[in-house]
């Protein structure tokens, strides 16, 4: 094979390798495909009403009245104004889904280090107006069992209300849901809310099970980083919440700059410690003390101090003359 037709070959894979990696790049910066309209991915029937909507960043109705856990009067705003919220539109009753809901979010908050009631708090929503504030009181207790820390009471908060309220607050959240009067029960979707202190809507989580990464980084942001760590921070420059998935996924974009930045500081590096071998080799080579001089560079004077190097054999006193080494037999020293 001649070298010609070896040099085709390497432009042709380079060529494909990054027709390859552009595919993810592209998707990361925001280019998506089109909606299918293939009328057979149609819901049927119910299942057509039910949707979550993402409302990114819509302010909450806040001034909705409700009733909390222990029966008293509440306004949805009471739980915002410090901390960032995580809520859950569920109904207490549910046989299966919303159970899966509040257990999938007990589980990941059991491994985060993030408390209710320190850095966020847990708002839960019955969307059924037929629930009362007792059935609330007992949820809270089982979960709050479940979660293993009783001193996060106080982050915990199950709250029921009328219907008007209900609505309301289903509305701006973007959560549709309808009765099904053939079985009794709600016909929903699974997901959690994370919101900002004054009750805008920052994040959707989907799902019955949830990442503790994706959830505490949502949290760190929803926050406007007033939480959180370094490393956080580092996480939330390489990643990117994705609301089509409603996960963070890495930014191609970002990792690629991070990667150009270090391999510039490397470069830096290793100029840097080049440099200053090849200058105490050179200062070596010369016989100069590389930290003697007057400033703290180099001295001109050579090692012993001026003195000539090859020392005397033999001094007769304090001024006396020295012996000098013969220079070969017949001849005086002189």
């Amino acid at each position: 094979m001649t070298s010609g037709s070896r040099s085709i070959r390497r432009c042709v894979a380079v060529a494909a390798a990054a027709f390859v990696c552009s595919a993810p790049a592209l998707a990361q910066v925001g280019v998506s495909a089109p909606d299918p309209g293939d009328p057979t991915s149609a819901k049927p029937g119910l299942l057509s009403k039910i949707h979550i909507d993402q409302h990114l960043d819509r302010q909450l109705p806040l001034d909705l009245p409700f009733v909390d856990d222990a029966g008293r009067q509440v306004r949805l705003g009471d739980y915002f104004g410090k901390r960032p919220v995580v809520m859950a539109l569920v109904y207490y009753e549910c046989p299966m889904l919303c159970t899966q809901v509040l257990n999938g979010l007990v589980s990941t908050l059991s491994v985060m280090n993030f408390e209710p009631g320190k850095e966020f708090d847990v708002v839960a929503v019955s969307f059924n107006p037929r629930e009362s504030p007792g059935l609330a009181s007992q949820k809270k207790a089982n979960y709050l069992k479940r979660y293993g820390r009783p001193q996060t009471a106080a982050g915990w908060h199950f709250l029921t209300g009328e219907e008007s309220s209900i609505k309301a607050l289903t509305d701006a959240v973007g959560f549709r849901y309808e009765y099904d009067d053939a079985i009794k029960q709600f016909a929903h979707g699974a997901a959690i809310e994370v919101l900002t202190p004054k009750g805008h809507i920052s994040r959707y989580f989907y799902g019955i099970e949830f990442s503790a990464r994706d959830l505490r980084l949502g949290l760190i942001e929803a926050s406007e980083e007033r939480i959180g760590t370094p490393v956080d921070d580092f996480l939330l420059f390489c990643y990117h919440y994705d609301p089509a998935t409603g996960k963070y996924g890495a930014s191609v974009l970002r990792l690629v700059r991070l990667g150009g930045i270090l391999t510039v500081l490397a470069f830096l590096s290793f100029l840097t410690v080049s440099l200053r071998r090849e200058r105490q080799s050179t200062g070596a080579h010369l016989g100069f003390d590389q930290t003697s001089g007057p400033f703290g560079g180099s001295s001109l004077l050579p090692p012993d101090g001026g003195a000539h190097s090859a020392p005397a054999t033999k001094r007769s006193g304090a001024w006396g003359p020295r012996e000098r080494p013969s220079r070969g037999p017949g001849r005086s020293p002189d």
